[in-house]
């Protein structure tokens, strides 16, 4: 059956949603990133859109993004080749990174492009991965707060908003804010302290690590994550294993014997020696 052709916005401004296979986890330290931030930067230049905000993720990216003279489909394929190249050959796998088609919705007014923009700038801080707005570099909040950064095309939201002080009071207000999301559960401890738990059970910190271990080694790792209250969802997202196959291997169990071995960590989180401190896009 062929796919439902896209609506076109009537703004041309989208909220789209670019999410790992399987919801697995595409950015494994600050390294991957940064690369994404680079690929992102060249295919703005290659193919002309606007960036109103963005918001990377563990395992999916958030875009708030109006089209130039390329069409929404071209412009993630020129994306999704360059970075999931870059990535498979770092972490050494092979096979598709992405979902198959990115999503998206409409943002055909400005009411609803103040919630989606907000939705996206405050997403870290519900994520656990802030605890108060702008400490979390992998976003436009800085760009819209302090004028940090020359990514993001500011001007439309400030102009809308009338001062970049409205704009922040509005994006910090609390708020029940319902937009297409990524279908994440919710659960009780954040990815990135998920992932230190695989990494002391297993000695892998990536997915493609863990996805080279025996095959008997990783359902012993599952069942330990398991017990280590990391959730079935969020095991399948750090591990890349399908979540399906997750719910079968801690069913499956009935004992769940205990493997003390330590093994060194795969990969550093601080890649290639920058001060990431410094970095703002």
């Amino acid at each position: 059956m062929p796919r439902k052709a896209r609506q076109l916005s009537s703004s041309n401004i989208y909220h789209a949603i670019l999410r790992g296979n399987n919801k697995q986890t595409i950015m494994e330290d600050d390294g991957d990133r940064h690369y994404f931030m680079t690929v992102l930067r060249t295919c703005k230049e290659l193919s002309g859109f606007r960036l109103h905000a963005f918001c990377i993720m563990s395992n999916h990216i958030h875009l708030l993004i109006e089209p130039g003279d390329e069409p929404l489909d071209m412009i993630f394929r020129r994306v999704g080749i360059r970075y999931a190249s870059w990535y498979n050959r770092k972490y050494q796998r092979t096979g598709h990174l992405f979902q198959d088609r990115f999503r998206s919705e409409n943002v055909e007014n400005d009411l609803y492009y103040m919630t989606v923009l907000r939705y996206i700038l405050q997403n870290p801080m519900k994520a656990n991965l802030e605890s108060r707005p702008g400490t979390y570099r992998w976003s436009s909040y800085l760009a819209y707060e302090k004028g940090i950064g020359s990514i993001t095309d500011t001007e439309f939201a400030i102009d809308l908003f009338g001062s970049r002080e409205a704009l922040i009071d509005y994006v910090l207000q609390g708020n029940d804010d319902q937009v297409m999301d990524d279908e994440e559960d919710n659960r009780g401890i954040p990815d990135e302290q998920a992932k230190k738990i695989m990494n002391r059970i297993s000695g892998c910190y990536a997915v493609a690590g863990f996805q080279r271990l025996d095959k008997a080694l990783r359902k012993e790792y599952i069942c330990q994550l398991y017990r280590e209250n990391v959730s079935m969802n969020q095991i399948s997202r750090i591990t890349g294993v399908p979540k399906t196959t997750v719910i079968r291997t801690i069913r499956n169990k009935a004992t769940l014997p205990t493997f003390e071995d330590e093994h060194s960590k795969m990969y550093e989180t601080e890649a290639f020696g920058f001060n990431w401190e410094n970095i703002i896009w």
